[in-house]
């Protein structure tokens, strides 16, 4: 389980941009509370570091 991510949504994307909704989306983030683990890459990271303010990151 080396270099994965465990990325959870903690706040709502209601009234995020269009960018910032398809940006969790693409990281599989649909609900509030849901968690997902995703392989620590740069585009992986540069994802998360655009919604940072909604998510919170685990090693």
């Amino acid at each position: 389980m080396a270099n994965q991510l465990k990325v959870t949504l903690k706040k709502s994307k209601i009234g995020s941009t269009e960018k910032i909704r398809a940006t969790l989306i693409g990281l599989g983030l649909t609900k509030i509370n849901k968690t997902v683990i995703r392989q620590d890459t740069p585009e992986i990271r540069g994802m998360i570091k655009k919604v940072e303010h909604l998510v919170e990151v685990e090693d």
